[in-house]
């Protein structure tokens, strides 16, 4: 599936535009590398039917993976004061929330480094939100505990690792932005649609029929891996492994 191409000069236009209305300040405050370490301990979600995780990344790189011991383990390494994340975990009966983001708008790209490293663990099914932001995004989902997906990429490079092992379904939604994603779903058990957006979309290892995509072995289980990809500007890569 292919759109227009877009070309360089526009493309640039496009981004300056994206980064205007997310109201980023005209120069940035680097200074020297701060780091912070963030636990949520596993004991915290206990008793939890449901959480939910929102991941609000401005610019830099993101990196999120699974199989911490505790709820989440982060490290933060900056070095703009407002780049500092915030970090919230609330709870309220048997659901939790925890947001991640920033606490007041970034600076403009530059000089400035921003670095976040996610692990989740806990064994709790999660509903996961990401958006990333400008810069690149690592995106390892293989041990992560995920009920629902949704990621909302930005402007630059996204690698998406969901080749889960499959005893439920998951139901991924990945809405395109500007630059070049690539996502690698599991050989057997995928449903798949993939539209729309100004760029291109492939698809590779996997068959389609009826409009969608789908493998060519059914799996061991009846467990599925739904995905949804709508298009955005630049070129979308969704890969059978």
């Amino acid at each position: 599936m292919s759109g227009m191409p877009i070309h360089g000069g526009a493309l640039t236009a496009l981004v300056v535009l994206l980064l205007a209305g997310c109201n980023v300040p005209p120069q940035s405050s680097a200074g020297e590398d701060r780091s912070e370490r963030v636990v949520i301990e596993k004991a915290r979600a206990e008793g939890a039917e449901r959480i939910t995780a929102e991941i609000h990344f401005a610019a830099g790189e993101l990196q999120v993976s699974g199989g911490a011991a505790e709820l989440m383990e982060a490290d933060f390494t900056y070095n703009a004061p407002a780049l500092k994340p915030q970090v919230r975990f609330e709870e309220s009966g048997f659901r939790r929330r925890l947001t991640i983001s920033h606490g007041n708008p970034p600076p403009a790209l530059g000089n400035v480094r921003n670095q976040w490293e996610i692990r989740l663990g806990g064994g709790v099914p999660l509903d996961l939100l990401i958006r990333c932001g400008a810069g690149e995004s690592r995106l390892d989902f293989r041990e992560v505990p995920l009920r629902n997906l949704e990621m909302n990429l930005g402007v630059g490079e996204v690698k998406a690792d969901l080749r889960l092992k499959l005893d439920h379904d998951v139901v991924a939604k990945i809405n395109g932005g500007i630059g070049r994603a690539e996502v690698l779903v599991p050989a057997e058990g995928v449903e798949a649609t993939a539209q729309g957006g100004i760029g291109n979309i492939q698809v590779i290892g996997l068959e389609k029929g009826d409009g969608r995509w789908h493998s060519a072995k059914t799996g061991k289980t009846a467990a599925r891996l739904k995905l949804e990809v709508k298009g955005g500007i630049g070129e979308i890569v969704i890969r059978a492994e």
